[in-house]
């Protein structure tokens, strides 16, 4: 059974990516399609490659990282030092995230106070006088 191939356009389009951003993650040797001339044909395998690199994007992660993950699948290596290698990416991303979610909440706390002293101020100004 032949394997299934795709245009650029068609992923593209199947992504709602520009056809620019799937040549970048050529560039970045995310995707390796086949030539043929001028035009790329791009493989189930390359399909599959692009579907994770744009979750790995969603979870926050580099280019470069989610090419280190996808590469490590594709080695005949061990597989629990992959899982390994993956688990310690993805940890790290989470203390990132969880990092910059304190300084979030510090500053829509800060933000919530500031509020608070203005909508005070404002108040004592719309006082009516008393004569």
């Amino acid at each position: 059974m032949p394997s299934q191939t795709f245009t650029i356009g068609e992923l593209a389009k199947e992504f709602d990516l520009t056809t620019r951003a799937i040549r970048f993650y050529e560039d970045m040797g995310l995707l390796a399609p086949e030539r043929a001339g001028l035009q790329r044909i791009y493989s189930s395998r390359d399909r599959a490659r692009l579907t994770l690199t744009l979750r790995a994007k969603r979870l926050g992660l580099t280019l470069t990282e989610a090419k280190e993950i996808l590469d490590m699948y594709d080695s005949p290596r061990d597989t629990a030092a992959q899982l390994q290698r993956f688990l310690g990416v993805l940890g790290n991303h989470r203390q990132q995230l969880e990092a910059q979610l304190t300084d979030l909440q510090a500053n829509i706390d800060e933000i919530r106070a500031q509020e608070k002293k203005a909508r005070a101020a404002l108040a004592r100004t719309e006082k009516p006088k008393v004569r």
